[in-house]
């Protein structure tokens, strides 16, 4: 049966919450991780409470789905943080947590999800980015610096990984009204949004769509790419 087992991580709010009951509305388990419990609970959706970005955790939540499920056919790294903030307001540790989650836990998720996936020599890897990337948004200097990172480990794994079947892409939003975004002024995301070719916020239905299509079967030809939303590119 795991040819319909997922792995969302970041599933507590946002994004990730809304995508692993998304995943198990298509007949998927999923399988979800976050720093912290979540409060929120749904038949055919298992909790697992791990950080991304420490190495020991991520090997043990993908061990566990290798003992409970036998195997894994989707993988979404969604985990993420942000800080608006100018370079030189932002602290040290501020610079190494938004690096280790995005990037960091990006690429030992992957790592391990992909060796679940080896047997079947079938998978589907979908990062995210963000709009902030071709946007060189100011006061995002290193968020989007880790998502550029996050858009070329996403290349260079798509090619790695095509000999064996399995497919990586990345999705990058445009805003959309999460956790993440509470703190940013107003004026800020509508100066963001007004440099769209299509200017409004993404919304998690956006996200969605783009997903089922990269889970598609058909969609086989389709990696190392990165699609944006709201015509940023």
């Amino acid at each position: 049966m795991n040819d319909r087992v997922a792995l969302v991580t970041g599933t507590r709010t946002g994004i990730g919450r809304h995508v692993a009951g998304h995943l198990v509305s298509r007949g998927y388990t999923v399988i979800g991780c976050s720093r912290h419990p979540a409060d929120w609970d749904l038949a055919g959706y298992e909790h697992v409470i791990a950080d991304v970005g420490e190495e020991e955790q991520v090997r043990a939540l993908l061990a566990g789905i290798r003992r409970r499920h036998g195997g894994l056919a989707v993988l979404v790294n969604n985990a993420g943080t942000a800080s608006m903030n100018l370079l030189l307001t932002t602290p040290g540790e501020t610079i190494e947590r938004i690096v280790r989650t995005n990037l960091v836990g990006t690429v030992l998720v992957s790592r391990e999800a992909a060796k679940l996936m080896l047997p079947r020599r079938w998978g589907r890897i979908v990062n995210f980015s963000t709009v902030a990337v071709p946007l060189r948004l100011e006061g995002e200097s290193v968020y989007a610096a880790a998502k550029a990172a996050v858009e070329t480990f996403t290349r260079v794994l798509a090619r790695e990984l095509a000999p064996l079947g399995i497919t990586v892409n990345a999705i990058g939003p445009a805003p959309i009204a999460t956790d993440m975004t509470k703190g940013v002024p107003p004026e800020t995301l509508e100066a963001l949004l007004e440099r769209l070719a299509i200017p409004r916020p993404s919304t998690l239905e956006d996200v969605t769509n783009v997903l089922d299509f990269l889970l598609r079967e058909e969609s086989g030809a389709v990696t190392g790419q990165t699609i944006y939303l709201g015509g940023a590119g």
